[in-house]
């Protein structure tokens, strides 16, 4: 069992930035990769970043490549998403998840474990 808490949204200007975080509960969380998911309203749910359990190889979906940074703490079973220049369209619920496998999925309805989420809003 894997419990997942985010942390770290609100609101910002368009441009400015802001640091999600996601801690995890269990022993197993270093063998696992973490995702990052969000979902705006009225959209579905999508994919926006992924790191291997060693923190070595990530993944980002096209629209926030070079501007997001996913980022893990395997001592402090955390897990981070550093988002710069944010946008108007950046606005949505962000979720941290796991699919409890070592290399990343990047598919939603591969997940296994989600946290809550935590509430991003950016204004123009």
């Amino acid at each position: 069992q894997v419990l997942l808490v985010e942390s770290g949204g609100g609101l910002v200007q368009a441009g400015g930035s802001l640091r999600l975080s996601c801690a995890a509960s269990g022993r197993t969380f270093s063998s696992y990769a973490m995702e990052w998911f969000r979902q705006a309203p009225g959209k579905e749910r999508e994919f926006v970043a992924a790191i291997n359990w060693s923190g070595v190889n990530t993944y980002y979906t096209g629209s926030v490549k070079g501007r997001f940074t996913i980022s893990r703490d395997n001592a402090k079973n955390m897990v981070y998403l550093q988002m710069n220049s944010l946008k108007p369209e950046d606005t949505a619920v962000y979720y941290c998840a796991t699919a409890a496998r070592s290399d990343y999925v990047s598919s939603w309805d591969g997940m296994n474990y989600w946290g809550k989420g935590t509430l991003v809003t950016v204004s123009s």
